[in-house]
């Protein structure tokens, strides 16, 4: 089993699920006592989320590089960024530490794509549902992408940052998630990425009557494909 490099701490709460989901899925595939092969870089988040407020993409860039290298020099075999947002810089971490990326758009992509479905909304922080670089990489899948209207955007963000990353979790938070989803099923998505580490915390499958894909645990069950040969 490859040695997996692990940024993480952005945030810890779903960092937690990483390690957690890595060494159950080993245990269940390999079984006995085995666990994952893993090393984890975890930032203060306070320190990101700062930078990611001032829109200071070029010092985040440098400092997710740093722990990237940190991690191969720490012997990891390939990277998986701990969070969806962070992969805006997974090109530049790629060509800096020569190490494979495995890259949450992708994984998420490939099940999405094997599902037979075309029609995707996309819910996460305001950098997700606005940039190109997750877009883009579901767009090379055939996969139509839908991003809610203004208003519900900048909830879901602001639901984001000012309670789930904090552990925070409200039931009327919760509900507005789901009526949000509804909305975005009767505009015409066959199923919803919860395109935030932490929205899983939030919401479950079972909360709503659509496909839902959780990309902490595509993520992570695609860095084992990757580790486990």
């Amino acid at each position: 089993m490859k040695t997996i490099g692990l940024i993480g701490g952005m945030s810890w709460e779903s960092s937690l699920e990483y390690y957690r989901i890595l060494n159950e899925e080993t245990k269940n595939r390999l079984g006995e006592t085995h666990s994952a092969k893993c090393l984890m870089y975890s930032f203060d988040f306070h320190e990101i989320e700062v930078l990611q407020r001032r829109g200071d993409w070029d010092k985040l860039t440098t400092l997710m590089v740093e722990s990237a290298l940190n991690l191969k020099h720490g012997g990891a075999e390939c990277l998986v960024i701990c969070t969806n947002t962070m992969h805006k810089m997974a090109s530049v971490i790629k060509t800096s530490t020569g190490l494979p990326v495995i890259h949450i758009a992708d994984e998420t992509g490939k099940v999405i794509s094997n599902q037979g479905l075309k029609k995707i909304a996309l819910l996460g922080t305001k950098f997700t549902m606005e940039g190109d670089f997750y877009i883009e990489k579901l767009k090379a899948y055939g996969i139509e992408v839908m991003i809610p209207d203004e208003p519900n955007k900048q909830i879901i963000h602001d639901i984001i940052y000012n309670e789930l990353i904090l552990g925070i979790i409200k039931n009327e938070s919760k509900q507005r998630y789901i009526e949000i989803i509804h909305q975005l099923k009767n505009e015409g998505a066959e199923g919803i990425i919860l395109g935030c580490t932490e929205i899983p915390l939030l919401i479950k499958e079972s909360d709503v009557k659509i496909p839902i894909f959780d990309t902490t645990f595509i993520h992570a069950k695609g860095a084992l494909d990757y580790a486990i040969d």
